[in-house]
Formats: structure tokens, sequence, C-alpha cells
């Protein structure tokens, strides 16, 4: 029986289990973003919305991942169990690995830091990328940005009630109980047997590559996922650190969009 604030023993990956379960979140989304959304678009005036929808179909998929996963390795899904195994806790203390609310603070700083990350650092760090690799540019018609910030996006934005809210279970299961669920609460919590140390940079390594439906961000996520999702998920053992770090993004879009929907941008 695990003591009061003892870390539940929790079972390591092989080397072959760990690149298994990233090519079961990657492939998926390499083939709906590169085959299954193009197809759908042909002829269609919007299609970086017709990808929205496509790619969301894989985050989820991720998430009855993590769940398939887990019940064949704890026999239930019990919120002690899922809590437990994928690190949605209390941050436990490096020292001494007992669980402590005052480390919640250390989120304003992680907060802070990635929000420098994405304004000032990332788009940097895609375009040298792209310019190094050339074959790994965004396609004009994958994103969404171009069209939004246009006069004609503008106005079809007003009153699309149901554009919003296909954002929202995507950001929901991207950055909540999709990609973090899968790369922070079950991947990072059983690489230690493989990679050590280090688990946490191999995590943000594999997040990174596991972008094949946009690799033109490959570095960038990488970079981002090391340093601002899986180091400080691995530091505190709390996943609640990667999603809320993750998360800050989809929040800042949603409200823009919200403002859209309404007619106030």
């Amino acid at each position: 029986m695990l003591q009061k604030n003892a870390v539940p023993e929790i079972q390591q990956y092989s080397l072959g289990k760990v690149l298994l379960v990233w090519a079961a979140a990657a492939v998926p989304m390499g083939v709906l973003g590169w085959i299954v959304a193009p197809a759908l678009s042909r002829g269609s005036a919007n299609p970086g919305i017709i990808r929205l929808g496509v790619l969301t179909i894989g985050l989820i998929w991720q998430f009855v991942l993590v769940m398939i996963l887990l019940y064949r390795e704890a026999g239930n899904l019990h919120w002690s169990t899922i809590r437990e195994r994928l690190w949605l806790q209390q941050p436990r203390s490096p020292r001494t690995g007992a669980a402590d609310r005052r480390l919640w603070w250390w989120l304003i700083p992680v907060i802070v830091l990635t929000a420098l990350y994405e304004m000032q650092v990332i788009g940097g760090v895609d375009r040298l990328w792209v310019s190094l690799f050339p074959i790994f540019a965004e396609p004009p018609s994958f994103g969404l940005a171009g069209f939004l910030g246009s006069p004609e996006g503008k106005a079809q934005m007003v009153g699309a009630w149901g554009f919003f809210w296909l954002f929202i279970v995507n950001a929901v299961f991207n950055t909540v109980i999709g990609e973090e669920l899968l790369f922070r609460g079950l991947l990072l919590p059983r690489m230690a047997g493989t990679f050590g140390k280090w688990d946490w940079v191999a995590n943000g390594i594999l997040f990174g590559f596991y972008h094949w439906h946009q690799p033109w961000g490959f570095i960038g996520a990488a970079i981002e996922g090391i340093f601002l999702f899986a180091f400080p998920t691995k530091k505190f053992h709390c996943a609640w650190f990667g999603i809320i770090a993750h998360s800050l993004q989809s929040v800042v879009f949603a409200f823009l969009l919200l403002g859209l929907v309404l007619g106030l941008a």
C-alpha cells in the first residue's frame, strides 16, 4: 500500500514501446493532415477550416489511446488511477517527493516564459528552420491566420458559432486531454527507464517531431516541448504544468476568435 504523499510506482516503457506509442499518435496525424484533409478540401473556399476539423479527429484518438493504454496497465479507469498514473496531481517537491501546494507558484514564471517564447521567439525559429529546409514550408492553403485576418474572413466569422465550438473542441483535445495527456501524462512518467535523467529532453524532442502534420514547426515545438512543457512537468511530477503552459495559446486564440464571431473585430 502506498503511504500518503508517496509517488506511485509507474511501469517503465522500453525504447520500442515509447516509439510505438509516439508513432500511434504521429502517423494518424500525418495521414489526416497530408492526405485526408487535402482530399476533403478540394474545391473548398476554406480548406484551413476543414483541416482543423480533420486534425481534431486525430487529437481525439490520442485521448482514446491514452485511456486504452492506461486501462491495460492498471485494469481500471478510476479517477484516482488516472490522477496518479498520469501525474494529474498536486506538484511534488523535487527534494522530498511530498506534495506541496506552494509549488503552484512556479506556474507564473512558466506561463510568462511560454508567452514570451510564443510571441517573440518561436516564429523566428520556424522561419529559420524552413529557410534551411524549404521542403517543410507550410502550404498556403493550410493556415487559418491569413483567412481570419482578411476582411472576407472576418465577415464570414461573424455568427460562425459552429466554427468557434469546433475550435474549442480541437483546443481541449490538443492542449489538455490529447497531446499533453499523451506526451506529459502518459509517456514522460514512463521514459526514465530508457532515457534516465534526460527523459524530459527525449520527451520534448519526440513531441517536436510528432508534428508531421505541420513539419514547419518541428524545431520550435521541440524547444518548447523540452524546456516549457516537459521540464517543469518532470521537475514537479505534475502534468498540469505542461497542460496549462500549452493551453495558453488556445485561450488567447479563443478570445480573439470569440471577438470575430461576435463581430467585435
